[in-house]
């Protein structure tokens, strides 16, 4: 069979792949938090016919290797941790983090390593819990949950992630600070659906995940914005160009399967 035939059939699954990726990216394009992600292609290895011949002192000249390529495969599929466009929504539990940082959540208490997201539309439940939307606790520095005081009828929340509480006689008293999580390589985190990701040993070195606080410029860290939301870091335009540069590549290598086949019917009609 001829080469080229399997060479095109690798190059359609790799667009497939990468078309599959575009997809995900634009049906995320108005969630809240969410990155996008963008595929790399490598090409598989080569079958050498003829190998070098290095120079000699006759004097003969050197004479290159000959090569054939296999085919291309997908060498990695990223996740672009780019920071996407503040949305204001004036609500004080909307919460942003204007540089690097994760926010911390976890589904309960016997939960070790928390999970991390940057989608802060979080809520106050019944029991004065911060949490997600999904009724995931939100962590302060410490790793503990975040609970307001009873007596609380308001609250802000400032750019250190100190939560600010007004009590029922007037008085306003410092709370609990949002916990902030580094990580070395955001690249590394596992998606898990949600807006959330999982820690891994490639994100930190051995997969430990210590809270930090916002706004230090010791840990690295961004400053918490209220009253806004990151929204989706999704580029339509970019998006769409690579959908069609995607659709191009897939029918070129469906016509070289196609004309591998058409030479293939004529080896067969050699004998008629």
């Amino acid at each position: 069979m001829l080469k080229s035939m399997y060479s095109g059939v690798s190059g359609m699954r790799g667009f497939q792949t990468k078309l599959d990726v575009i997809g995900n990216n634009i049906a995320n394009v108005n969630t809240v938090g969410f990155k996008g992600s963008r595929v790399m292609f490598k090409d598989i290895m080569s079958q050498t016919t003829k190998g070098v011949t290095a120079p000699t002192d006759a004097p003969s000249g050197g004479v290159n290797a000959q090569q054939i390529g296999l085919g291309v495969s997908v060498g990695s599929i990223d996740t672009m941790h780019l920071a996407g466009s503040p949305m204001t929504t004036n609500n004080p539990t909307d919460l942003r983090i204007n540089g690097d940082g994760f926010f911390l959540v976890r589904l309960s208490d016997a939960q070790t390593v928390p999970y991390l997201t940057r989608a802060g539309d979080f809520h106050v439940d019944a029991a004065r819990n911060l949490v997600t939307s999904d009724g995931l606790f939100v962590l302060d520095n410490g790793g503990a949950n975040i609970t307001l005081e009873d007596d609380v009828v308001s609250f802000t929340i400032g750019q250190d992630g100190f939560i600010n509480q007004t009590m029922a006689d007037g008085t306003v008293q410092a709370g609990a600070q949002l916990g902030i999580g580094k990580v070395v390589n955001p690249s590394g985190l596992e998606k898990i659906g949600g807006n959330l990701y999982r820690m891994t040993a490639n994100a930190n070195p051995d997969g430990v995940l210590d809270p930090v606080t916002a706004n230090s410029a010791e840990d690295g860290t961004g400053a918490i914005i209220a009253g806004q939301l990151e929204m989706s870091n999704v580029d339509l335009t970019n998006e769409f160009t690579e959908m069609i540069v995607s659709q191009r590549g897939f029918q070129a290598n469906s016509r070289i399967i196609t004309t591998s086949d058409e030479i293939l019917q004529e080896v067969v009609n050699l004998k008629r």
